[in-house]
Protein backbone atom coordinates (compact mmCIF):
# COMPACT_ATOMS: atom_id res chain seq x y z
CA UNK A 1 0.00 0.00 0.00
CA UNK A 2 1.30 3.18 -0.63
CA UNK A 3 0.46 6.76 0.85
CA UNK A 4 -0.41 9.47 -1.16
CA UNK A 5 -0.54 12.75 0.05
CA UNK A 6 -1.17 16.25 -2.00
CA UNK A 7 0.63 19.27 -1.92
CA UNK A 8 -2.13 21.84 -0.16
CA UNK A 9 -1.99 19.88 2.88
CA UNK A 10 -5.65 19.11 3.41
CA UNK A 11 -5.73 14.99 2.46
CA UNK A 12 -4.26 11.89 2.21
CA UNK A 13 -4.65 8.79 1.12
CA UNK A 14 -3.81 5.01 1.28
CA UNK A 15 -4.35 3.25 -1.75
CA UNK A 16 -3.81 -0.43 -2.07
CA UNK A 17 -4.48 -1.16 -6.02
CA UNK A 18 -3.24 2.29 -7.77
CA UNK A 19 -4.42 2.58 -11.20
CA UNK A 20 -1.97 4.69 -13.17
CA UNK A 21 -3.34 7.03 -16.45
CA UNK A 22 -1.56 10.00 -17.98
CA UNK A 23 -3.44 13.35 -17.01
CA UNK A 24 -2.30 16.23 -19.05
CA UNK A 25 1.34 14.41 -19.65
CA UNK A 26 2.04 13.24 -16.37
CA UNK A 27 1.56 10.18 -15.04
CA UNK A 28 -0.97 9.98 -11.62
CA UNK A 29 -2.65 7.75 -10.00
CA UNK A 30 -6.00 8.18 -10.85
CA UNK A 31 -7.66 7.20 -7.39
CA UNK A 32 -5.65 9.76 -5.81
CA UNK A 33 -7.65 12.94 -6.71
CA UNK A 34 -7.27 15.82 -3.76
CA UNK A 35 -10.85 17.94 -3.34
CA UNK A 36 -8.91 20.89 -4.44
CA UNK A 37 -8.41 19.13 -7.88
CA UNK A 38 -4.93 18.19 -8.06
CA UNK A 39 -3.52 14.74 -7.79
CA UNK A 40 -1.88 13.27 -4.56
CA UNK A 41 1.52 12.57 -5.08
CA UNK A 42 3.68 9.31 -2.91
CA UNK A 43 6.94 8.52 -2.16
CA UNK A 44 8.32 4.92 -3.31
CA UNK A 45 8.59 2.66 -0.20
CA UNK A 46 10.48 -0.74 -0.85
CA UNK A 47 10.92 -2.45 -4.58
CA UNK A 48 9.52 -1.86 -7.56
CA UNK A 49 5.85 -3.37 -8.25
CA UNK A 50 5.79 -6.12 -10.62
CA UNK A 51 3.31 -6.82 -13.77
CA UNK A 52 1.82 -9.67 -14.56
CA UNK A 53 0.90 -10.29 -17.80
CA UNK A 54 -1.92 -12.64 -18.92
CA UNK A 55 -2.44 -13.22 -22.20
CA UNK A 56 -2.59 -16.70 -23.47
CA UNK A 57 -0.06 -16.00 -26.41
CA UNK A 58 2.80 -15.60 -23.24
CA UNK A 59 1.94 -19.16 -21.78
CA UNK A 60 4.48 -21.81 -21.86
CA UNK A 61 1.60 -24.05 -23.76
CA UNK A 62 3.03 -22.86 -26.58
CA UNK A 63 5.75 -25.19 -26.85
CA UNK A 64 3.64 -28.11 -26.40
CA UNK A 65 1.27 -26.63 -29.18
CA UNK A 66 4.51 -26.63 -32.00
CA UNK A 67 5.38 -29.85 -30.50
CA UNK A 68 1.81 -31.69 -31.39
CA UNK A 69 1.93 -29.73 -34.55
CA UNK A 70 5.29 -30.53 -35.60
CA UNK A 71 3.97 -34.22 -35.22
CA UNK A 72 1.16 -34.23 -37.22
CA UNK A 73 3.21 -32.27 -40.22
CA UNK A 74 5.95 -34.48 -40.69
CA UNK A 75 4.51 -37.64 -38.66
CA UNK A 76 6.57 -40.45 -36.59
CA UNK A 77 9.42 -41.45 -39.02
CA UNK A 78 10.56 -37.84 -38.97
CA UNK A 79 12.28 -35.82 -41.80
CA UNK A 80 15.23 -37.49 -42.86
CA UNK A 81 14.51 -40.95 -42.81
CA UNK A 82 13.72 -43.11 -46.19
CA UNK A 83 9.66 -44.00 -47.41
CA UNK A 84 11.84 -47.72 -47.44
Amino acid sequence: MALYSCECGKESKEIGKATIVNRGGKWVCKEAECSCGKYMDSEPEEGIPTLRRTEPSLSKNRDKLWAGAKEKLIGERGINESFD
